[in-house]
This record gives C-alpha cells, sequence and structure tokens, in this order.
C-alpha cells in the first residue's frame, strides 16, 4: 500500500503539473480540483512523503506568490485593493478580540483560542506557525489550530465562487472578499484565480497586506504572554518579495511574453501547492480537533464571513 501511495502521489503530482503535455488538451485542473484530488489522496493512502510534502506546500505557495506579482502592475493594484484596506486593519483587530472573547465563553484552551484567532484573523496556517513560537504553544495546541484552519480553508475554496457568482459580485468585490473571509493565502488566490484575473489580482494584494499583521500581532502577543520574551518571530520575507516583483514589472519593462511566463507557472505551481495541502489533511488530523475548537472557528467564520460581505456589497462597485 506504501509503495502504491508513493506512485499515486507521484503521477498526481505530473498530472496536475502537465496536464496540456500529457492529455493533449487545454488545462483542466483548476485549484479546487487539485485540493479534492489531494484530500482524496488522503482518504485512500498515508502521507508517503511527509517531511517533502510540508516543506513543498510552503515554499511552492510563497513561490506562487512572488510570481504573481510579476502579473500586476503597482499603482492598478493599489488603486483596486485600496478600497479593501481599511476594512482589514478593522477586522483583524475585530477578529482577534471576538476570538479571545468567545473563547473565555467556551472554556477553550487559551493558547489554543488565541492561535485560531490569529489564523482567522489574518492569514491562516502563516499567522499560526508565526505565533505559536511566541506563545510556546505546544504540538497539540499547534495541531488543533492548523487543523480546524486547513479544514474551514479547503472548503473555502469550493464553496465560495458559486457563492460570488450567485449574488452577481463583480471582480472587485470578490477579490476584496475572498482575501478578507478566506483564511489561508492559497485558498483565497485559488478562489480569486477560479472567479477571474482581476478577482486574483485583488485578493492576492489584500492578503499579502493582511500577512503583514503578522509582524504586529507577533509583538503584541510578546506582551500578552510577557513571560515568553526571547522567543523567534517568524516574518513572510517573501511577501515584501511579491511587491518588489510587482515593482520590477510596473517599472523595469519586462517583456510581456516573460512575465506572462512567469505568471502561467506561478498559476501552475499553486495548483500542486493545493494538491499538498490536501494530501496533508488526514483522518487523524480531523479526529484531533475535537468540537470546541471547531465551533470557536466556524463561528469566527461566520462573523468575519458574513460582515465582510456586507460591507463589500454596500462599498464596492
Amino acid at each position: 500500500m506504501n509503495n502504491l501511495g508513493r506512485y499515486v502521489y507521484i503521477l498526481a503530482i505530473l498530472l496536475i503539473a502537465f496536464p496540456f503535455q500529457v492529455f493533449g488538451v487545454s488545462d483542466f485542473i483548476t485549484p479546487a480540483l487539485a485540493l479534492f484530488a489531494g484530500l482524496v489522496f488522503a482518504l485512500i493512502f498515508p502521507m508517503p512523503f511527509p517531511k517533502f510534502n510540508k516543506k513543498g506546500s510552503k515554499y511552492l505557495l510563497q513561490a506562487s506568490v512572488v510570481g504573481l506579482g510579476f502579473g500586476m502592475n503597482v499603482v492598478t493594484a493599489l488603486k483596486s485593493g485600496s478600497e479593501g484596506m481599511m476594512f482589514t486593519i478593522v477586522s483583524v483587530i475585530g477578529v482577534m478580540a471576538f476570538g479571545i472573547l468567545i473563547g473565555i465563553w467556551m472554556h477553550l484552551n487559551r493558547k489554543t483560542a488565541y492561535l485560531i484567532s490569529s489564523g482567522t484573523a489574518i492569514c491562516g496556517g502563516s499567522a499560526i506557525a508565526a505565533v505559536g513560537p511566541v506563545l510556546k504553544a505546544d504540538d497539540h495546541e499547534m495541531a488543533v489550530s492548523l487543523g480546524v484552519i486547513f479544514i474551514l480553508n479547503a472548503i473555502a475554496l469550493f464553496i465560495f465562487p458559486p457563492i460570488g457568482h450567485y449574488f452577481g459580485m463583480t471582480q472587485a468585490q470578490f477579490g476584496t472578499w475572498a482575501a478578507i473571509a478566506i483564511h489561508d493565502t492559497s485558498s483565497v488566490v485559488g478562489a480569486g484565480d477560479a472567479y477571474g484575473a482581476e478577482a486574483c489580482q485583488i485578493a492576492t494584494l489584500i492578503k499579502c497586506t493582511r500577512a503583514l499583521w503578522i509582524i504586529p500581532l507577533a509583538f503584541a502577543t510578546m506582551f500578552i504572554f510577557r513571560d515568553k520574551k526571547g522567543s523567534k518571530i517568524s516574518i513572510p520575507w517573501f511577501i515584501f518579495l511579491f511587491v518588489a516583483a510587482m515593482v520590477v514589472n510596473t517599472y523595469c519593462g519586462i517583456p510581456s511574453a516573460v512575465s506572462d511566463t512567469i505568471v502561467y507557472i506561478s498559476k501552475k505551481a499553486l495548483v500542486v501547492t493545493l494538491f499538498f495541502i490536501g494530501a496533508g489533511l488526514s483522518v487523524g488530523m480531523v479526529k484531533k480537533v475535537g468540537i470546541r475548537p471547531l465551533l470557536l472557528a466556524i463561528l469566527l467564520w461566520i462573523i468575519i464571513g458574513v460582515s465582510s460581505f456586507m460591507v463589500v456589497m454596500n462599498t464596492i462597485d
């Protein structure tokens, strides 16, 4: 079974990354389909390459986001994303406050509630990975928090585009909403790409801006949990590379053929990343989560999802 799992895993990556070359038809593997394929794999086979899968999903996602920057114009992107910036600030602070209060009300482990709130407020697993060492969270607290966020993050990629189409959201509206209401950068970019090119650009820009909140949140966490001084803070350096890519594309006169190729490869890398994420979810992880942490995450998701949807629909054209 393990050997079969290895072969299926490798074959799946090749089919997802190179569908055109393999089947002789236009690309048809969407981000949602890649994530679904990963989830199916996780249900059938044990993960054959856990370290590779974990590191691959992390670094391939970062490279994908940087590459997408070569398809964006700084001036246009800032103009498009500026409408969502203020609500981003309000939502980050609001979700953290609600998460901590609801966690206390539910008698949930303090660190677990804080980690889930951080992941919902900012950028999913990246925020949890950054804040966890500052909190000195143990393996169980980290696993539960990451498990909750990854489960909801996977669901978001499937349900957000249909909801956007049902309510007739514009590209700008959907991109802003997805960046604010979806946890992890992977599903934000994936959902935006599924909805349209403009939605993908806006969603990526706002989400990367949102991710920078990891830095002040980590320092605030040091202050709140004062006995944890000296802990290492994980700064999302790839976001600065994303901004640099936008600047280079805007002002350095890169040929469109080159930038288009980089963006195409980045989107393909993102699709493979989502397969990695799906394949990394296991039945054991789902069982480990428990009802109360999942309930907290769902409540916070409803709060941020519904409130951001109403604001976006009434303020952005």
